[in-house]
């Protein structure tokens, strides 16, 4: 009986262990935006990592469209496809904004790598709607993640790159905005220099506002 009981137990233990990363994250974020939605407006999602998910005026900054918040923080690309039918496709949006590749790049992704996610992801999107407007916000510069500029900017090359590959493809370029010359702005970020103040969002808002109201 008791070989039974520890059996079980130790079943549950490694279920509840096994369990993908951000699942917890992603199932409050999908009740938030299952209450908000309304399938007869025309959907606009954006998401990818912390920078999307701390952008609490997101909504509010474009009222005359439906727009959902879809960032999870910490995340990768490789993160946002096992998780694009949950957070994204769900809402069966006309335009989606994806921020992914300062983690990844943090976490020692090669560039090649992340685009070749980014072109899955993209295939997956247009499977379910060919029409939809997709844009990729490129890699922000950061205080704390500064020494990997280079990486950033090789990134960075390669997104526009792929947007030019399809009219329907379009590139944020908030990496010159946020820099001060050659060095990049201190005042925009709160006080670990990798998440952005209400400054920072600002330049993320007039960077993508007229993304966000063209067709």
């Amino acid at each position: 009986m008791l070989l039974i009981i520890f059996f079980l137990g130790t079943t549950f233990w490694l279920s509840a262990q096994e369990r993908p990363a951000f699942a917890e994250e992603v199932e409050a974020l999908t009740q938030k935006n299952d209450s908000l939605w309304d399938p007869n407006k025309e959907t606009i999602v954006f998401t990818g990592s912390s920078s999307i998910r701390k952008w609490d005026n997101l909504q509010a900054s474009f009222p005359e469209h439906q727009v959902l918040n879809a960032g999870f923080g910490g995340s990768q690309a490789s993160d946002l496809l096992y998780y694009l039918d949950t957070l994204v496709l769900r809402y069966n949006p006309t335009k989606v904004f994806i921020y992914e590749g300062d983690n990844d790049i943090s976490a020692k992704k090669r560039p090649r790598k992340i685009i070749g996610t980014t072109e899955t992801i993209i295939g997956k999107l247009k499977r379910q709607n060919p029409d939809m407007k997709i844009v990729l916000i490129s890699a922000k510069p950061s205080i704390s993640r500064w020494h990997l500029r280079r990486k950033y900017k090789r990134l960075n090359r390669k997104f526009l790159r792929l947007t030019k590959k399809d009219e329907s493809l379009l590139f944020a370029d908030v990496w010159y905005p946020m820099l001060n010359g050659k060095e990049v702005k201190k005042d925009i970020f709160v006080s670990d220099g990798l998440h952005m103040n209400s400054k920072g969002y600002d330049i993320w808002y007039n960077t993508m506002q007229h993304l966000v109201n063209n067709p």
